[in-house]
Order: C-alpha cells, then sequence, then structure tokens
C-alpha cells in the first residue's frame, strides 16, 4: 500500500528545522453543481439539496448520494410511514399556516464531470403519484445524511456499498416510549449502491446525528456531534459540565453490530467559565463533527466552524465555516495549524445562492465529499440559507445546494522556509520501505530540494545521501539517488529528510511524500 507523508500531518512529518507549515486556500467554484427541483414540481427535492451527503468517483462516473427536503406531506406514505411524523416535531416540519417542511427523502445523482449532475429515475418510491424520481425507497420516513463508502474489501457482493443515515424514530414503535423521539443512525447495505437493506440500528434512543462514514485501518468509523449535557446526549465536559457542539466518533470492526461506546474525535475550546458553556451560547462550536476521507495511512477532514448565538430570536444571525483537520487513527482529529479554529473555506467565498431583496447567512456543511480525482484533490460541501426558524422567511427563502472547493492534488498546506533563512529541513517518522517502490515529492520548487534516508536512530544510510529531485516543479516528482535503488532497503524502517535550499527560482514547498510503487492519485 503506498504511503502519504503530507505536510499538514505533524506525526508522520515531525521533525524541522528553519521550516514552517503554510497553509493553502483552495479555489470555490461560486455557481452550485447541483440545485433543489424546482418548487412547483412534485420531485422530493423541491425545497432543498442539502449536501449531508456522498461522492464517490468510480470508473469514469461520479455518483452523489444526498438529503433532500420538500413542501407538503406525501399522500403514497403507507399508514406505518404516517405514524413517524404522527406527532409533529419542532425539528420534523412546521405546519403553521398550512406550510410545511418535512426533511427527506434521500436522493441520488450522476455526473461525467462532477460538475454538471443529473437526477435519474430510480422507480422506487412513490412520491405524490408517482416513482419517476430520484429517491430511495428505505423504511423510514424523515431521513438525513447518506454516508456512503464502496467497501471492496468485503466478500460479500451484496454488501459492497455501505451507507449511514440518520432516521426519526418511527412514533408506532414502542421503544419511543421509553426512549423518545431522538434522531439516531441506520445502517444499510447494497450491491449496487441504489437498492439498499437496513441491517442495523445500533443506537436506538441516542442522538446522533452524524457527518461522514469511512473505512479506516480496517475500522467503520461514524463521526457525528453531540451537545454536552443536554437531555439528547449523555456526554459531559470536564468536572460534568455542559459544552457546545463537539465531534465524537463511532468505531466498530464489524458494520452490523458497534458498541455502545464512543470517543471525542474533535472540539473547539470551550468557555473558561463553566457556566457558558452551552449549545445556544455565543461562541464557535464544532457543527455536526467532521467530514473525513482515509487515503490509506492518513486521513484528511474539514469541521464547520458554527458561530453560534445566545438563544432565542438570533438562530437567523448564525453562519458556518469549514476548518481543516488532519488524523492518523481516523477517530481523533486535530488542526495542521497552529491557531484553534482557523478558517479553511470561509462562508464568505462559497456563498449560498442569493436570494432577491433579503440578505441571509450561509451555512457551508461537510459530509463524505473529500476525494482525489486525478490531479485534482475536490471538496464537495453543501450550503444552505440560513434564513431562521419564523415559518414565514422558510416559506419563501429556504434554500440549500452542494458546491465544490478543489486544490491541486493533497496540496493541504506546503512545508517552506521561515521567512529570512537560506536553507532548512524537514524529517519523517519512521517510515517501512516498500519492497520494490519509489519515493516520489510533491512540491514547487525541486532544484532546491535533496534527499536523505536515515535510519531510526537518525544515522546516514550509506549511499542514500543527497537524492535528487527529479524536476520540474508537480505533484509526482521521482526522488534518485545515483547508483542506488530503493529496493535495496525495502522491508526496513528508515527516515526521510528533505533538505530546503532557498534558490533565484520558486520558493521551495513540500506539499506531500509518496512511498510505494501504487499510481499516485489513485
Amino acid at each position: 500500500m503506498q504511503q502519504i507523508l503530507l505536510a499538514i500531518d505533524d506525526v508522520s512529518l515531525p521533525l524541522r528545522k528553519n521550516t514552517c507549515l503554510y497553509l493553502s486556500k483552495p479555489t470555490v467554484r461560486q455557481e452550485p453543481v447541483l440545485l433543489p427541483s424546482p418548487t412547483d414540481s412534485d420531485a422530493p427535492d423541491n425545497l432543498a439539496a442539502h449536501f449531508y451527503g456522498t461522492v464517490l468517483y468510480e470508473e469514469g462516473k461520479f455518483r452523489m448520494w444526498y438529503y433532500a427536503c420538500h413542501r407538503g406531506t406525501n399522500p403514497d406514505w403507507s399508514p406505518r410511514k404516517k405514524q413517524q411524523i404522527a406527532k409533529p416535531q419542532d425539528w420534523l416540519l412546521d405546519a403553521k399556516e398550512g406550510y410545511e417542511f418535512l426533511g427527506g427523502p434521500l436522493c441520488y445523482a450522476e455526473s461525467d464531470d462532477g460538475f454538471t449532475w443529473n437526477k435519474p429515475a430510480l422507480n422506487q418510491l412513490l412520491f405524490k403519484g408517482n416513482r419517476d424520481n430520484n429517491a430511495f425507497e428505505l423504511p423510514h420516513t424523515i431521513v438525513s445524511g447518506a454516508a456512503v463508502i464502496r467497501d471492496d474489501d468485503d466478500p460479500d457482493p451484496a454488501r459492497r456499498y455501505k451507507m449511514i443515515y440518520e432516521f426519526f424514530p418511527d412514533q408506532a414503535d414502542p421503544v419511543i416510549e421509553q426512549y423518545g423521539t431522538s434522531p439516531s443512525m441506520a445502517c444499510a447495505v447494497s450491491a449496487d449502491g441504489l437498492q439498499w437493506t437496513v441491517t442495523a440500528l445500533p443506537f436506538v434512543g441516542q442522538f446522533v446525528e452524524h457527518c461522514s462514514f469511512i473505512k479506516h485501518e480496517g475500522q467503520y468509523i461514524v463521526h457525528s456531534q453531540v451537545f454536552p449535557g443536554t437531555q439528547w446526549s449523555a456526554a459531559y465536559t470536564e468536572g460534568g459540565a455542559a459544552g457546545g457542539r463537539t465531534g465524537t466518533a463511532h468505531a466498530s470492526y464489524d458494520f452490523d453490530n458497534w458498541p455502545d461506546l464512543w470517543q471525542w474525535a474533535f472540539a473547539l475550546p470551550e468557555p473558561a467559565d463553566p457556566e457558558q458553556r452551552d449549545a445556544h451560547n455565543a461562541y464557535d462550536q464544532v457543527h455536526l463533527g467532521v467530514g473525513a476521507a482515509s487515503f490509506g495511512n492518513v486521513c484528511v477532514g474539514v469541521y464547520g466552524i458554527w458561530h453560534s448565538q445566545a438563544f432565542g430570536e438570533n438562530f437567523g444571525k448564525i453562519s458556518c465555516d469549514l476548518g481543516l483537520l488532519v488524523s492518523n487513527d481516523g477517530i481523533r482529529f486535530r488542526e495542521p495549524g497552529a491557531t484553534p479554529g482557523e478558517v479553511f473555506i470561509h462562508h464568505d467565498d462559497s456563498p449560498v445562492t442569493p436570494t432577491s431583496g433579503c440578505a441571509y447567512n450561509t451555512v457551508l456543511c461537510q459530509g463524505n465529499g473529500i476525494l482525489n480525482v486525478g490531479d485534482e484533490t475536490r471538496i464537495y460541501h453543501g450550503r444552505w440559507r440560513n434564513v431562521g426558524q419564523k415559518a414565514e422567511d422558510v416559506a419563501m427563502h429556504y434554500h440549500a445546494e452542494v458546491a465544490l472547493a478543489t486544490l491541486p492534488r493533497d496540496r493541504w498546506g506546503g512545508l517552506g522556509l521561515n521567512p529570512g533563512v537560506e536553507e532548512g529541513t524537514i524529517c519523517s517518522a519512521p517510515v517501512v520501505v516498500p519492497q520494490d517502490g519509489v519515493i516520489r515529492i510533491n512540491a514547487d520548487g525541486v532544484s532546491g530540494l535533496s534527499v536523505d534516508l536515515l535510519d531510526e536512530r537518525f544515522q546516514l544510510l550509506a549511499g542514500f545521501a543527497g537524492g535528487q529531485v527529479v524536476g520540474p516543479d508537480g505533484l509526482d516528482c521521482l526522488v534518485h539517488w545515483t547508483g542506488k535503488s530503493l529496493a535495496e532497503l525495502g522491508g526496513q524502517s528508515v527516515r526521510v529528510q528533505v533538505s530546503i535550499q532557498k534558490t533565484d527560482e520558486a520558493l521551495p514547498r513540500v506539499y506531500a511524500l509518496y512511498l510505494g510503487a501504487s499510481e499516485v492519485g489513485s
């Protein structure tokens, strides 16, 4: 397996001299890539197309699973499905003045380029008189969060695709009398990503509003958010105090059976005064948890920087940016920069489509949206128009869409020289040399780079000093040692040390090191 040592990963590249990290800023496509269907249609996404969802790239095709919202009840729901909304809740729908706003169903779209999407008729869900729509038939009425992975390690073709989605409990179920109506997660499998079978409801009665679902180092990991100290969550901060929105993770080696345990995944600093710690107080919090992606030996994620407001009439003042995270175990994430809460994508850089005559804040939302395609890293994300909570404003202006930001592949940030210095060094943690592999560098200013291989105790390995980086600058620059082959060290544990020298050309930046024979970018 190819190993990726990212510049933002200070566990894999922990040692440095005269160098620092320069975080990148992605390019944001201003036009949305997916919009809801027209308001006057009977489509299941005629109110909003939320990216609490997934994009995969398979055999030249982009595939998207997303969460829709629609106007008006579906008269074709079965009596059983109608039970779920038999007792309206504030967070399910708003029936004031005859207006109804309902979450779900989950929907599907396809694209050849990832920019222009079509919504194929799946002919599954009977919705307002017909099945000519792109919605999935699932056993729950109110759903959100379509987090999908393709699991090629599963020997059963019927379980090749796996999905976590959020469901709101059926109010006809007697378990509700004991546990209440907290939304939680459902597990489903599919042979093709289109026909789904629910296999487990592991946390019934426990609030699990998930953000992403990955498989990393053999574990299935679901990232979600909690509101510590509330009636929805058994989580508390230090000393039993409440807290704001916080990222958590559930993990299992068996997709159908999950330990009833969780772990903190990522949190922003809480106020020093415990009395001020609350999800509805005015300070920055982690919205939805970590939108993670696994790249084999490292995970990259984004999280929502929720600019919370004091509880009351202030919900419409809330906006949300996206911050950048990295992890080695797929569970505990950390920010790569030195400043907590540093913004990676600002809501002003990825604004929701405006509505005539009204100025509303944008809330950016993350999911299973990070993927590498060729020489590009794509960050699909959602943006919804925060119109507040008044029924008339929701009826007139509520809207959500899917957006896209891009980077050159794996260029989340680069290690470069400190200002004013002429040379510096970065050095990896011990890594195992692949038997038949090579080392490539994703870098700019490669004429100022050279590579040494050291043993674990920092002793230079004979013949592996001063490796030259074969230019020009680029994403896959080969490292070459005269008269030596990396295969001679196959299976050994080494440290990779990169020397950086200022030149008259572009300032050197090292974004990633690749070890292994696998095709880079695959």
